[in-house]
């Protein structure tokens, strides 16, 4: 059955069905990634699919029919992301950056047919970076998803931005990808800046389960960032958010715990988490400056006069 679905894909009359039941199967057929990736003209046809959605991005001329072909074929370039033989040749071939033009498409398009192609294509990225290899940091960081995903970050939906923020905390959880945000001022305030309008965000309403997620996500992206010296030397100085600082958060953090619901463990065990993520992230920052190497002159991370435009590479 897997084989003669994949064969459809070839032909244009067939393949939108053939897509459809793929992707709803897809965890059903424990080889379909490599047979995918071998299959002739298979890898091929879902970017065909792709690509055809892009004149429609602008301006915006998205039909839920189109979207929904396009986010099947994104499932399936998820599954070749995931699987452990076809990852690399999926990155050798630069296949991820077919997906880029759903993450440039600007986020005040809200309407649901351009938020599904926006999120599944997060989720493929999101699939690489699970991963933690070195090979796929590389590979993200000589392309353009870090001021891709700061954008999403900045004003997409709480979903994408819980997506968007996710890959920037894998990225940096690296030794290479945390060096290389805290390499220049330009990359670091960037990133920082970003993150303070986000906790800004949350502390103005009450958190629900995805907005803790959210703000899960943001808090380890801080301890990843308070890791390198020079980036814990500006978080120290003023670059910690202020309701970081000030409590704010923590209080939010303890009322959604007392409980909102008749069900009150739903919502304290991953405030729990959060709580917990707090105190990492103080006990980081306070580590003892002395106990670093001294720095070259020039090594701490200054504020830039401007406020810096989102790094491109």
């Amino acid at each position: 059955m897997m084989n003669e679905l994949i064969t459809k894909l070839n032909h244009p009359e067939t393949r939108a069905a053939a897509l459809t039941e793929l992707s709803k199967k897809k965890d059903l057929f424990p080889d379909l990634a490599p047979v995918l990736w071998h299959a002739p003209g298979a890898i091929c046809a879902l970017l065909q699919e792709i690509i055809s959605i892009y004149p429609l991005l602008s301006p915006p001329n998205l039909t839920e029919r189109d979207s929904s072909a396009a986010c099947n074929a994104l499932a399936l370039l998820q599954c070749i992301s995931s699987h452990k033989d076809t990852r690399l040749p999926f990155l050798e071939a630069h296949i991820p950056l077919f997906l880029y033009p759903f993450l440039t498409a600007s986020t005040a398009l809200r309407n649901k047919s351009c938020e599904y192609l926006r999120l599944t294509s997060l989720g493929v990225i999101g699939s690489l970076v699970k991963m933690d290899e070195k090979q796929v940091i590389n590979f993200l960081l000589s392309t353009e998803i870090i001021p891709l995903c700061l954008r999403i970050m900045e004003s997409g939906t709480d979903l994408s931005r819980t997506v968007a923020t996710f890959i920037i905390h894998k990225i940096i959880q690296s030794e290479t990808g945390l060096q290389y945000v805290c390499s220049t001022a330009e990359r670091f305030f960037a990133v920082n800046n970003v993150l303070t309008k986000m906790v800004g965000d949350l502390t103005q309403g009450p958190l629900d389960a995805q907005r803790d997620r959210l703000l899960r996500h943001i808090l380890r992206s801080y301890i990843c960032l308070a890791e390198n010296h020079r980036a814990r030397g500006a978080l120290n100085a003023d670059c910690l958010p202020q309701p970081l600082r000030d409590g704010t958060v923590t209080a939010l953090l303890q009322t959604h715990a007392a409980g909102s619901s008749a069900q009150p463990e739903e919502a304290s065990a991953p405030a729990a988490s959060a709580l917990q993520l707090i105190g990492e992230l103080q006990r980081v920052l306070a580590q003892d400056a002395m106990s670093q190497p001294p720095q070259p002159a020039g090594a701490s991370l200054v504020r830039p006069a401007q406020p810096p435009v989102a790094p491109t590479r």
